[in-house]
């Protein structure tokens, strides 16, 4: 019994040994840390604060895009033209510190369409949100570079503004997008006949890529849209689609090619120097279903410039 009683009171006293030991390496450490955090060895942890994005209204100047006459912002909420959202922030160096897109027909890629939620560290940034019409992501790899590489190119609104995270403190952020590319449409005065399966207008300038911080092209060498008309045989078409301009206001030549389904080119019209500018709708309208006259011309009617006839 003594013997039992001796082994009990020699764990008592090693258990109380190993935590003094513990206590006393633990206040080493602390005050080890301490010293090195005084010294400059070692810095304290970044703290991060969460941030709230709510994109604003988009900023629609109805009156040099459509005819409506009247100007004026719409909601996200409301204007379902914008199928997409891309936010990204970008350190002073370039490195990407977060991005995300949310795609209005997948719920389960937001909670809110339209508002995002953060964490990010004490810093300097660049905020890119990114509003467009296609369901495919657009590829952003900078505040100077997008593209669409998934699609043809939409209607695409864009903000960009620093940000200076300097506490932990809870930030929001309220963004208004702008309208950056240029729209064309495409009207036939006559009939599309049988045997027409694709229109394809090669655009001589122009990109599909583009800076989202100054809204231009990055890439002026031109594309080709092709399009398959929605209009039935005996129909008139009409079509439209964007481009981003190399400058505010770009002529551009357009050619415009009727192919059949074995991609036999029909009939080619070319449009030279047709008038573009950002946020304007330029619309072409003509016979594209005729062989060309020695009289055949071709119109381009813009909000900004009078009509205007050109002979080819």
């Amino acid at each position: 019994m003594r013997h039992h009683t001796s082994l009990a009171m020699s764990i008592v006293a090693a258990a109380a040994l190993l935590a003094s030991s513990c206590a006393t390496d633990a206040d080493e450490t602390a005050s080890n840390l301490a010293l090195q955090y005084e010294s400059g060895n070692i810095s304290e942890p970044t703290p991060t604060a969460p941030v709230t994005i709510r994109v604003n209204d988009f900023a629609i100047s109805v009156d040099e895009y459509s005819t409506a006459g009247t100007r004026g912002e719409e909601t996200v909420a409301t204007y379902d033209k914008v199928k997409a959202i891309t936010l990204a922030f970008y350190d002073v160096d370039g490195t990407e510190r977060y991005k995300h897109t949310q795609l209005r027909n997948t719920p389960a890629t937001y909670t809110t369409f339209g508002e995002f939620t953060c964490d990010l560290p004490v810093g300097s940034y660049t905020m890119v949100v990114l509003g467009y019409g296609s369901e495919q992501p657009i590829t952003l790899t900078s505040p100077t570079a997008a593209a669409y590489t998934e699609d043809k190119v939409r209607e695409t609104f864009s903000a960009t503004q620093p940000v200076t995270i300097t506490s932990a403190a809870a930030v929001e952020l309220t963004p208004t997008l702008h309208r950056i590319v240029s729209k064309f449409q495409l009207l036939s005065t006559d009939p599309r006949p049988a045997g027409v399966s694709q229109i394809k207008l090669t655009f001589a300038a122009g990109g599909q890529s583009f800076n989202p911080t100054t809204g231009l092209a990055t890439d002026n060498s031109g594309f080709i849209n092709s399009i398959a008309p929605s209009a039935a045989i005996g129909n008139v078409i009409n079509t439209t689609g964007h481009l981003f301009l190399a400058t505010d206001e770009q002529d551009i030549d357009v050619t415009i090619e009727v192919l059949d389904a074995n991609n036999t080119v029909l009939f080619t019209k070319q449009v030279k120097k047709v008038p573009f500018k950002r946020n304007r709708l330029t619309t072409l309208s003509g016979a594209i279903f005729t062989a060309p006259s020695a009289t055949a011309s071709f119109k381009f009617e813009t909000d900004w410039l009078e009509p205007e006839a050109v002979n080819f």
